[in-house]
Order: structure tokens, then C-alpha cells, then sequence
């Protein structure tokens, strides 16, 4: 029943000494995340984890009846981090309802769109939120010994990075105060506005459209990117090397640190970054085109790749209840009984969820979180998996690496690892990085995979300016394509939000919308024991994990399962939001800021 491999320890155990603990909210992200935990401090490991959302999320019942040309400005609205990857990801499943094709030039605007999106989300998250669980202010306070140990430890990478000790990176990584903590927030700032030249707004963008977009192509439009984006190379060289000294470090001065955060290797990724040349959104097509995008979808089970198919992993997707605050739909009409290629659609598929909440008060043998349960259905096994994205990057570059089909100058999948080059910049010599599929899938190994997609993100971005810019030169300049909205229309589009996978599956009928299903990456991560048992990953990571921390009850501050959960870059905006039920209505009043007082 359980996601995670047996880690119970071979050494003679002590009798137990049990302490509850409970952190709600978790600081440092968007929402209202609770971790609730047992530890037994006798033996130094963690015995039971719940994972929580308090408020609930309700896009999927206030979307339908909506026109669906807007599904892409309203659900950009489910996040304040990522709200592009929502407005991309509707748009891509409305194209696939609409059928029409976006112009190859706006295609390549909305992927360079997208890659400043992942510069800066996993930049300014890495340097400036997880490493204050990794910074000497933290590391003094928890492990002392760790940090003594750090000052005589030199770094193996300081002809990159320039920092003669590992403790010597932890200071830069204090908040407010370190170098490069304070470097990481103005590499952000440069990073979003690229993102702006792509898409208009951050977060929520206001030039992208199903079948195209507003930006308009100018030259400069391009080289105002590339100006940007050379100017953060030197940084995006520099943190990989920074993440590498320190993570190695990690397991040398803990041995058995690896355990920490570990859990079965059960990876999913919906794939990023279409290929203009190839992609058509039709579903009959959507395993040749989704095999061409420039990150390959897939899923991993025990650290083999199960599929890369996105028809297979449409139709393997399942919502399932158990600790969740809703009513079960299983006898109500479907929505959708089979795909445009006439597979037949199982009633717990988004296509036909119908989402009806039954507040209730907090129960963790029974119902305890907002949060569904989304698994993916394994045939051979007839089990439901409790995928995790890795926090993103962990599953793409691990997807990626084993399908071995991105062949690009920048990028290359090699089966076992993904090389990355980056060109020539101010300090730095033309570097190719590679990373290397891990043996586990653990804390460590999902926050190291963070700075490496970064470089990913910045090679593919040169890839994409290029290749604009020469459909410039040659006239091909058309951006958005003509449509008609069908009197009734499915649709599906996958794709990677920062944090990982990210579909919206849509019904049309009428011209509405009859059924919309967003499912972002954290409800797949923050996911409650779902109804065979089987806990979500972030309470998978965390039960049965190592303590390390050197506190005791009294002053313990929880740092290993701070790292483990943040690990995963938890964000609950899309489980914070409001219903109102029947017969209520919300009004708000707005004043204008100035003259509100003259008549």
C-alpha cells in the first residue's frame, strides 16, 4: 500500500519516545500547507506524516458555463508564482478542442516565455528560500558539528564559484545578508523581465491567446532578450557548481543522509516546450508530438521509464478521494466515455471528475485535507501510483535523460545522463554540465536537479532566440492563427509547470464550458492517503525518515523535514481558494487611490 521502499533500519532500536509535531503553515511558500508529524526521538526518525491543505480550491466548479476562449486569463489566476504555465498549459487544451495549430514564430515566444519562467521560479526558490535551510545561520543552529566540519572542508569547485570553504558558501547563502542570496534576487528580477518581452505581464500574461500571441516580433524584441540572458549566464555557471559542493558535502559529513526525503523512485512528467515543426495539438498525433518536445514527458517507476506516450499517460490519470473533503461522483453521467482514438475514459479521469465539497472537521483517520488525490493507474501492477515531480526538475531531466531523444546543439539526452552547453560568457569559459541520473530519488537530489534545469532553461532559450530570429529574417512574422469554438469539443494540454506536471483537461458542449479540470503539480506532491491507503508524497518522503538534527524536543526545529518538504518547491495557492456555497454573495469595493474624498 505504501509508495516508499522499506527503510527500516538493521541497528538494535530503543523503546520509542514519541513526540507529535505539526508545522502549519509551512513558512516560505504560498498557502496553507500543514505538516503534522510523529517523531521518536529515541530512535531519530520520523514514524508518521500528514500532509494538509486548510482551504479549498474551487476553479474547477466556477469555470463551468464560462466562454472557453477565457480559460486561459482565468486560470492564470489559480497561482501568483505560475500563472503563465496555467494560461500556456489552457491554451494548449483549447487548441487541441479548437483544432487549429499556433504560428511556429508564437510558438517559440511562448517556449521563450516559458524558459524565463523557470530561470526565475527555480532561482529565486533555490537561492533564496530552500538554501536558508542549507545557509550557516541554520546549519549553526541545528547542527553545530556540521558547520565546524564545513569550515575546514575546502570546496572542491572554487575555481568556478570563487568561495574557498563550504562554510564559506553557507555564509553567501544567509539571508539578506550573503552574496549570492543577494545576487539570486537581482538574477530574478533580470529573468522576469525576459519573461515580460515574451509575454507582457508577470504573472499573469497579458499577450498569450489560444492559437497565438500579441507580442509583437521586432528584432529588438529578440536581442533585449539575449542581452538579458547573457548577462545571467556567468551565475547560472556558477550555482551548479555552488549546489555540487555543497550537496556532496552533505553526504560526507552525514553518512546516511541520503535517506532523508528518500522514497520509491515513482516519477511523472507531462513534458515542456513544443517543437513548432511538429506539433499539430491533434490527440490522434499527440504521442508523435509529445515525443518531439524539448523536454520528453514520461514516467518512472523503480527507475525504469514505463512510457513516454501522452496518449498512455492521459489515459492512466485518476482523482481519487479518500482523505479528501469531497463527494464521490463515480454514479454520475460521464462526461467523456471514450478518447478521439476511441479508448475508453475511466469515470475517476479528470475529463470526468465533478468536484462537490463537503467541508468537515479535520480527521486524520478519516478526511483531513483540500487536497485530492490525483495517482496514475499501472497496469501490470493494478496499482495506483503516487507520482511525485521531483519538484520539477528532478523529473525532467530524469524523464529526459532515459528516452534519449533530445538532440539539440544545447541539449542532448544521452539514456543515462543530459548534457547541457552553455556558450562563452564575461567570466566563464564555454561549459557543457552534465547531470547524471541519481540513485535516489531524495531531498538532496531533487534540490541539486534545480540549477542544473536552470542551465537547461538558459541552452534552450539561445536555441529558441535563434531560430525566432531566423523566421524573422525570412518574413515569417505571423503570430496568431484564426479559430472557431465547436458547439462541443474535448481537449487536453500537458505541460510542466515550474514545479512540475501540469495538465488542464476541458469539455466543451454548447459553446461552454461543461467541465474543466486543472491539476498542478503540488496536488500530486501535498496529496492526502488516498482511498486504498496509500500515502501522498509528501507524507511518503518524510514518514519513516532519519532525524539528524543534533536539538532535542525542546528546541527542535524540524530541519530535515523542512528540507524534505521544500524540496519538492510546495506552493498551495491552487488549494486556497473560496466557496461560497448557494444563495451567497461576495462583494468588494474598490476606491480610487487618489480623489477619493472630492465629490
Amino acid at each position: 500500500m505504501t509508495a516508499t521502499e522499506d527503510r527500516t533500519r538493521a541497528a538494535e532500536r530503543k523503546p520509542p519516545q514519541i513526540v507529535d509535531m505539526s508545522w502549519d503553515p509551512i513558512t516560505r511558500i504560498i498557502g496553507n500547507l500543514g505538516i503534522y508529524t510523529k517523531i521518536d526521538f529515541a530512535n531519530q526518525e520520523v514514524v508518521e506524516c500528514h500532509s494538509t491543505s486548510s482551504l479549498f480550491r474551487g476553479y474547477s466548479v466556477f469555470m463551468k458555463g464560462k466562454d472557453p476562449r477565457d480559460a486561459g486569463f482565468i486560470t492564470s489566476r489559480i497561482c501568483g508564482i505560475c500563472g503563465d504555465n496555467h494560461t500556456t498549459c489552457s491554451n494548449y487544451a483549447q487548441q487541441m478542442a479548437y483544432g487549429v495549430k499556433t504560428p511556429p514564430l508564437a510558438e517559440h515566444i511562448v517556449n521563450l516565455g516559458e524558459a524565463a519562467e523557470y530561470m526565475f521560479d527555480h532561482t529565486i526558490f533555490q537561492d533564496n528560500l530552500v538554501f536558508v535551510d542549507f545557509c550557516e545561520a541554520m546549519v549553526k543552529a541545528t547542527n553545530p558539528s556540521v558547520l565546524a566540519r564545513a569550515e575546514r572542508t575546502p570546496a572542491p569547485r572554487g575555481d568556478i564559484h570563487g568561495y574557498r570553504t563550504i562554510a564559506d558558501i553557507m555564509r553567501a547563502f544567509n539571508p539578506f545578508e550573503g552574496e549570492v542570496y543577494r545576487e539570486a534576487l537581482k538574477v530574478s528580477r533580470i529573468t522576469r523581465e525576459m519573461f515580460c518581452l515574451m509575454e507582457g505581464r508577470h504573472v499573469h500574461p497579458s499577450t498569450m491567446y489560444p492559437a497565438g500571441v500579441g507580442t509583437m516580433p521586432q528584432p529588438s524584441t529578440f536581442t533585449d532578450y539575449l542581452s538579458r540572458l547573457t548577462r545571467v549566464i556567468d551565475f547560472v555557471k556558477e550555482a551548479v557548481a555552488l549546489n555540487d559542493d555543497v550537496f556532496d558535502f552533505f553526504y560526507e559529513a552525514l553518512p546516511g543522509y541520503e535517506e532523508v526525503g528518500r522514497r520509491r523512485i515513482l516519477l511523472g512528467c507531462w513534458g515542456a516546450w513544443q517543437d513548432p515543426a511538429v506539433v499539430d495539438y491533434r490527440y490522434e498525433n499527440m504521442n508523435r508530438w509529445g515525443k518531439a518536445m524539448y523536454v520528453t514527458p514520461g514516467i518512472i517507476v523503480d527507475g525504469e521509464l514505463v512510457t513516454n506516450d501522452l496518449v498512455d499517460i492521459n489515459l492512466g490519470l485518476r482523482v481519487l478521494l479518500g482523505s479528501s473533503y469531497y463527494e464521490d461522483w463515480e454514479r454520475q453521467e460521464p462526461f467523456v466515455t471514450h478518447d478521439p482514438l476511441g479508448n475508453p475514459v475511466d469515470m475517476r479521469h479528470p475529463w470526468n471528475q465533478t468536484t462537490v465539497p463537503v467541508p468537515q472537521k479535520r480527521d486524520f483517520d478519516g478526511k483531513y485535507s483540500w487536497v485530492m488525490s490525483p495517482r496514475w493507474y499501472h497496469q501490470p501492477s493494478d496499482s495506483h501510483l503516487a507520482l511525485d515531480t521531483g519538484g520539477g526538475p528532478l523529473a525532467r531531466l530524469w524523464s529526459t535523460a532515459l528516452s534519449g531523444l533530445v538532440d539539440t546543439p544545447y541539449i542532448k539526452a544521452t539514456g543515462h545522463s543530459v548534457r547541457i552547453s552553455l556558450p562563452k560568457s564575461e567570466k566563464l569559459p564555454e561549459t557543457t554540465l552534465e547531470w547524471h541520473i541519481p540513485r535516489w530519488s531524495n531531498t538532496i537530489e531533487r534540490d541539486r536537479a534545480r540549477p542544473y534545469f536552470v542551465a537547461y532553461a538558459a541552452a534552450m532559450a539561445y536555441q529558441f532566440l535563434e531560430e525566432a530570429m531566423q523566421m524573422m529574417r525570412a518574413g515569417e512574422t505571423k503570430v496568431f492563427q484564426d479559430f472557431e469554438v465547436p458547439d462541443e469539443a474535448i481537449g487536453v494540454g500537458f505541460h510542466e509547470a515550474v514545479r512540475g506536471v501540469l495538465s488542464h483537461h476541458l469539455v466543451i458542449k454548447d459553446r461552454k464550458i461543461a467541465n474543466y479540470h486543472p491539476y498542478p503539480p503540488t496536488p500530486w506532491n501535498a496529496s492526502p492517503r488516498d482511498s486504498h491507503g496509500t500515502p501522498g508524497p509528501y507524507e511518503d518522503a518524510v514518514q519513516g525518515q532519519p532525524v539528524f538534527e543534533e536539538n532535542g524536543p525542546d528546541d527542535f526545529k524540524g530541519v530535515d523535514i523542512m528540507r524534505t518538504v521544500r524540496s519538492f518547491d510546495p506552493c498551495l495557492p491552487c488549494g486556497v481558494h473560496m466557496y461560497l456555497g448557494k444563495g451567497k454573495t461576495l462583494t468588494t469595493m474598490h476606491s480610487p487611490t487618489y480623489g477619493a474624498s472630492h465629490g
